[in-house]
């Protein structure tokens, strides 16, 4: 197990001052993490950079020449107020549960302040191994780093809430896959690195008081008008619910597959994360996976409703003992959020395929009405995404 309680000593190097870090979660979830310096690598060289993001952020680059633009964003030199960290976090992946997974090739570099007022993570992926690496080189190839920016990039056009990529810098070292690659460095940007594995890393280890610590710190940063409530704790799971309910029937409504939709792959504030192997249908088929070690289709197309349920239940699970001092009540309060989600997410997935249809106003029958027209255009020819899906039951 990884020793959250562990230093790193930093060597000391230039530091360039292009973000204005106000690092919220390493400054009040302490025990959440482990400090961690990125790897320094040979020749980095800038493949990638988000102009309109990085001034969306209010970021000062334009003091950094190409090698300095490129060192910072491959991690060589620090960004002036960064707190490199990898985040603790658990997950059920595949539906059985790992205890300790973590940023074992990530690290938090800190938060800013966006023009809008939002405060976002930035972060890096492929920067070398943390504690939490366990027989990982702690690496990224080039073309996954590529993917994610251009899947990411679809996804905000298509205003699909998502991370997104700031930068992409090649490391000038080899990677070793199945061939061997060029490995790169991501730069992400997010709402939050929160995610259900992070609730459930604490939750089964008994540890009451840091999942409570933890929830506090999530509706300060997400749902801020939770807090003065009788019942901040259940706003939380209703609101991220209702996050993943409109997620998901997005997702649905462009066919998109996420492919590895495991519970730490599952944000609190409601973004698609972790581009993995993940595509976008050519044509309508709700058995479709895109992951070659998903070989019973778990995270299948027309599963996805239904996975986003199990995973809520297990993120309800963690919150039972922050509901009420009755764990009858709390789990009777935890459920009801539960088996509300299927209704949620076909009332948002009718909204989008009536907004594709051009239709202004819903009908009593649109959710049958909806399906048998999806299954029709299945069953009499090829359906491209661009036009409609029906409709995926999501019973837990």
């Amino acid at each position: 197990m990884a020793n959250l309680a562990m230093a790193t000593i930093y060597e000391p190097m230039a530091a360039v001052a292009a973000f204005r870090f106000d690092n919220s979660f390493a400054r009040e979830l302490r025990g959440f993490y482990v400090p961690q310096r990125p790897a320094v690598v040979c020749a980095p060289r800038l493949l990638f950079l988000n102009d309109s993001l990085a001034t969306e952020l209010g970021l000062d680059l334009d003091s950094l020449d190409a090698g300095a633009r490129a060192s910072l964003f491959a991690g060589n030199i620090p960004a002036d107020g960064a707190e490199p960290l990898a985040q603790a976090y658990a997950g059920h992946q595949f539906g059985g549960f790992s205890p300790q997974l973590g940023d074992g090739r990530a690290l938090l570099l800190g938060e800013v302040i966006d023009r809008k007022g939002c405060r976002r993570d930035i972060a890096f992926k492929g920067s070398g191994r943390t504690p939490f690496a366990r027989d990982g080189d702690g690496k990224a190839a080039v073309g996954p780093m590529l993917r994610e920016v251009l899947i990411g990039e679809a996804m905000h056009a298509l205003g699909i809430p998502t991370t997104r990529a700031l930068a992409v810098a090649a490391t000038g070292e080899e990677v070793y896959r199945e061939h061997v690659l060029p490995g790169a460095v991501l730069t992400r940007v997010a709402a939050s690195h929160i995610r259900v594995g992070t609730f459930e890393f604490f939750a089964s280890r008994g540890d009451v008081e840091r999942v409570r610590k933890l929830a506090e710190y999530t509706i300060a940063r997400h749902d801020p008008a939770l807090a003065t409530t009788p019942q901040p704790f259940l706003g939380l799971l209703q609101n991220v619910a209702e996050r993943q309910a409109a997620l998901i029937a997005q997702w649905m409504n462009v066919g998109f597959i996420h492919g590895v939709m495991n519970t730490d792959n599952m944000t609190i504030s409601g973004e698609t994360i972790d581009y993995g192997p993940c595509a976008f249908m050519e044509a309508y088929d709700p058995a479709t996976v895109f992951s070659s070690i998903d070989l019973q289709g778990r995270y299948a197309f027309g599963n996805q409703p239904n996975i986003a349920c199990w995973n809520l239940a297990r993120l309800a699970e963690t919150l039972v003992p922050l509901l009420s001092d009755d764990l009858e009540q709390a789990v009777a309060m935890a459920t009801e959020v539960i088996v509300a989600f299927p209704g949620q997410y076909r009332k948002y997935l009718l909204r989008g395929q009536r907004a594709k249809l051009g239709l202004r106003r819903g009908e009593a029958d649109d959710d049958s009405a909806g399906y048998g027209a999806g299954r029709r255009l299945v069953d009499s020819a090829p359906c491209r995404t661009g036009g409609f899906h029906p409709r995926v039951a999501a019973a837990c």
